[in-house]
């Protein structure tokens, strides 16, 4: 691809992403973020350390990132969380229905993974492909600092939920494609950078917009001059007034190949705010290509994992983590993530 389409392919991500759970939800969601105070201790002697600033952008605020690590001596594989928001809102200490999402990527941090969850720049900040970059910069600082904070800079997963969902599966595809590179971190001269400090070994997806023909075909024809929308705002464009085939082609299915990571996709089938095909059009999209691909479709849950019930809440909370548990396993094993011979 030229450099000028991987710039209009850019502006095509936001398009679902606009959509945000919204209406009753049947289990307890916090209102604030919850994080129980500087350099905390979980659950687990797993230490978490806040708002450590991965990225500074002149003209904008500094990029922080929270740090889940482990007790044990590292060093371990690394673990990168991307929050939701329809790229306009979101926190990197809230996710969906968990009533403590902190407690639960500390969870992860002390089965022996340093675990990170990031911010980035939102629509009202910055547009595609800022949030992307963003989030490879991250990964490319967590990768300088590999020693500081005892991760093991060859193997990493990235994992994001709805807006981060999408942000995750692109950064997921595109390793080495100079449109989304990342920008040198705070501290770090790009000369300085490791080899691949973008890439990543494994992809988790939980009900993220991955086909936007899929959105475009049903994307009416604008009239507006200025952008309104949640995609729009994002864009620049609404989705009917924005270049031909530019939508099409900002996900992460065009740039997939026989070499792309292995990927986890989640999804409820009853989600009014991201279909459900999106994740089935991402998953024949993988095995037409022969990637490892896991689908799991949730029958009676909507987006965000919002459950009928408040018991069937906490039983899909904890379905999707074990699986999330599951393919890190499988991705980076448990003998290699503790230091074990091969």
């Amino acid at each position: 691809m030229t450099s000028k389409t991987l710039l209009v392919l850019s502006a095509a991500m936001a398009v679902a992403f606009g959509l945000s759970a919204v209406g009753a939800i049947a289990q307890p969601v916090p209102s604030t973020p919850q994080y129980p105070g500087h350099d905390a201790t979980f659950a687990g002697g797993v230490t978490g350390r806040p708002d450590v600033t991965y990225s500074t952008v002149v003209g904008y605020r500094p990029l922080t990132l929270d740090l889940y690590m482990p007790s044990a001596p590292g060093p371990h594989p690394l673990v990168v969380y991307v929050h939701g928001g329809g790229w306009e809102r979101g926190e990197k200490r809230l996710a969906g229905t968990f009533v403590s999402w902190p407690d639960t990527l500390a969870s992860i941090a002390a089965r022996g993974y340093v675990v990170a969850s990031v911010s980035y720049r939102l629509s009202g900040e910055a547009r595609f492909p800022a949030a992307v970059t963003d989030v490879k910069t991250a990964l490319a600082f967590l990768r300088a600092h590999a020693q500081t904070y005892g991760i093991e800079p060859g193997r990493a997963v990235i994992w994001g939920a709805s807006a981060g969902g999408q942000l995750a599966t692109l950064v997921g595809a595109t390793c080495g494609v100079a449109a989304f590179a990342p920008r040198a971190p705070a501290d770090v001269p790009a000369a300085n950078l490791p080899a691949d400090a973008e890439c990543v070994q494994g992809v988790i997806d939980w009900y993220g917009v991955t086909n936007f023909g899929i959105q475009n075909a049903h994307a009416p024809a604008a009239t507006a001059p200025v952008a309104s929308s949640t995609t729009g705002r994002y864009f620049g464009c609404e989705p009917g007034a924005c270049p031909a085939g530019l939508m099409e082609s900002a996900g992460p299915i065009p740039y997939l190949t026989a070499k792309s990571p292995p990927f986890l996709i989640i999804h409820g089938a009853m989600d009014r705010q991201v279909p459900v095909e999106e994740s089935r059009s991402l998953k024949a999209a993988l095995d037409a290509k022969g990637v490892a691909a896991d689908l799991l479709i949730i029958p009676d849950v909507d987006h965000s994992f919002v459950a009928p019930t408040p018991e069937r809440g906490r039983e899909v909370n904890t379905i999707v983590m074990q699986r999330v548990n599951q393919f890190l396993d499988e991705i980076l094993p448990v003998k290699r993530r503790q230091g074990a011979g091969e």
